[in-house]
């Protein structure tokens, strides 16, 4: 089944205004760090730049994203692979929760999903299709905002690259 901008359309636009265009760069206690922008009320663009799937990135990913609160946000998504995610940032203590839901074929292979995924999303869903999906392996930790800043809504140049085409340094920055 694919999905249409309309499966994603906000029940609440005008809540989001805050978010839209919020980039920001993270990492969880368990080291991996990641990296996600608020395209617009629908959808992200994220990198991976450390942790088990390191190098992975996507542009344009359909996303269920919701105002919780002044300053907290809740994005969650299904992507083609078959995981499941689901973040909820508070940006006004820099804090972030994240779970994520990765079926069986990535936990047992996660490489095969090191790529840019749009460029490749038939793969995916081949190798999502193929399995094993269960069990999921559960990721559930917390991450340490280091890095946000606000740009326009829809910048295409915020995730323009893979993260290993980034200069030195441009995930350590902090702020």
């Amino acid at each position: 089944m694919q999905y249409t901008e309309q499966d994603f359309e906000s029940t609440h636009p005008a809540q989001l205004a805050e978010f839209i265009g919020q980039h920001m760069i993270y990492t969880y206690d368990n080291g991996w760090q990641y990296e996600l922008y608020i395209k617009n009320e629908r959808s992200i663009d994220y990198r991976i730049h450390s942790g088990m799937v390191g190098g992975r990135w996507v542009r344009n990913q359909l996303a269920h994203i919701c105002r919780l609160a002044d300053g907290v946000v809740k994005i969650s998504w299904d992507e083609p692979t078959g995981t499941t995610v689901s973040v909820t940032a508070n940006l006004k203590e820099r804090a972030l929760h994240g779970v994520i839901f990765f079926p069986r074929w990535i936990a047992q292979a996660p490489e095969k999903t090191v790529c840019f995924q749009n460029e490749h999303t038939a793969e995916m869903i081949r190798l999502r299709d193929a399995g094993p999906t269960y069990p999921k392996l559960v990721i559930d930790e917390f991450a340490r905002i280091t890095f946000m800043e606000k740009r326009a809504a829809d910048d295409e140049t915020v995730v323009a690259c893979a993260p290993a085409e980034l200069s030195a340094g441009y995930a350590q920055r902090t702020n």
